[in-house]
């Protein structure tokens, strides 16, 4: 078995490499995005750089996440080139120590940091992400809706008819609307009223809505402190339709999809996006068994540009597939822990398979 000294300088140097691969990618990350925001929002009333670098930090760490398996690949790629490179893996192969050995230090690497992900950067995006829909959808309000392209929409049915909902965010899990916008209809399905509001409250039995503009066919736009619409909906079907599942934390998510699928919801979105992030530490398990098939080459036949870009496109195909299945899974067209799991064990296959070929003939 390979020594702990060894193995704890495998582990280190994986270690290293990551955080190093991740600040940059994130201080990367970080200047586009101001960069986007400065440019799609400088128009706009109430802009200003202070709001776009904050708006910005707060949906760094939703990105970041996204990156995650790209990072894990890339850090495991520089962490076996460099040995390589140094003749360390040589001299490591050359003392008896088999590439199970060497990789296992940093495949534990690539699952801690994905174990990291989930459990702490994984909270910190959902309430950035959150937090962030609030503060864009306060300057984008002056807007005009027609341009507003994130808007989410749910249909009420009462008494009196039907009402359709739209809003720019769903915070407090569905209970609170951000610039929401209501189409009352009557029993002939008729527009009769519309209201545009800036907070909307879901009561017990009603919306509340506050600083209202009211338009009635006919007559002159009205504006309204507060204006109450009845409604039968439970805050559960609310953030279930409005909510995005990147706005709920790991933590939060399996409560999340036991109450919807009590009221009748499927909630594969939720599910899907719970089951990926449970996949997410074997999945840069396998993104490293991917980077030593791309190592293995460097060992024998010296190093290759083409090698490299082939570890690099297989990493990318990984991850288009697993984003691929997952919208399958979202729309239910596949279970979500099928379509979560699937492709990683797959791709673990794959990486065991090759690394048995060529280290045991």
């Amino acid at each position: 078995m390979i020594g702990k000294t060894l193995g704890g300088y495998f582990f280190r140097r994986y270690t290293a490499i990551t955080v190093w691969n991740f600040v940059g990618i994130a201080a990367l990350v970080f200047i586009v995005t101001f960069t986007e925001i400065a440019g799609r929002a400088g128009d706009l009333e109430g802009f200003s750089a202070q709001w776009a670098l904050g708006l910005a930090a707060l949906q760094l760490p939703i990105i970041m996440q996204q990156v995650v398996p790209f990072v894990g690949l890339i850090s495991a790629m520089a962490t076996l080139i460099s040995l390589n490179r140094k003749y360390e893996l040589v001299v490591a192969r050359a003392a008896g120590i088999s590439a199970w050995q060497f990789l296992t230090p940093i495949a534990l690497g690539a699952f801690i940091f994905g174990l990291l992900a989930v459990l702490v950067l994984n909270p910190i995006a959902a309430a950035g992400f959150s937090r962030a829909q609030t503060v864009e959808a306060e300057v984008r309000g002056a807007k005009t809706r027609a341009n507003t392209d994130n808007e989410r929409w749910i249909k009420q049915r009462t008494e009196s008819g039907e009402t359709v909902i739209g809003a720019d965010a769903a915070l407090e899990g569905g209970t609170e609307l951000v610039r929401p916008v209501f189409f009352i209809m009557d029993q002939e399905d008729r527009i009769v009223e519309r209201l545009d509001a800036r907070r909307a409250w879901l009561r017990d039995g009603h919306w509340e809505l506050n600083d209202v503009t009211r338009r009635r066919d006919g007559s002159a736009p009205e504006t309204l402190e507060t204006v109450d619409v009845p409604t039968n909906l439970q805050p559960e079907f609310v953030g279930q339709q409005l909510s995005p599942p990147e706005a709920v934390s790991v933590f939060a998510l399996p409560a999340k999809i036991e109450v919807a699928r009590s009221f009748g919801l499927r909630a594969n979105a939720f599910a899907m996006h719970f089951h990926s992030l449970l996949t997410l530490p074997p999945l840069l398990v396998a993104m490293t068994l991917i980077a030593a098939t791309v190592s293995m080459r460097f060992a024998r036949m010296g190093q290759s540009v083409t090698v490299i870009l082939g570890g690099v496109l297989a990493g990318f195909l990984l991850y288009v597939v697993s984003v691929l299945v997952k919208a399958f899974g979202s729309a239910g067209f596949v279970p979500p822990f099928v379509a979560a799991w699937v492709p990683v064990v797959v791709a673990m296959f794959f990486g065991v398979t090759f690394l048995l070929f060529k280290e045991d003939g």
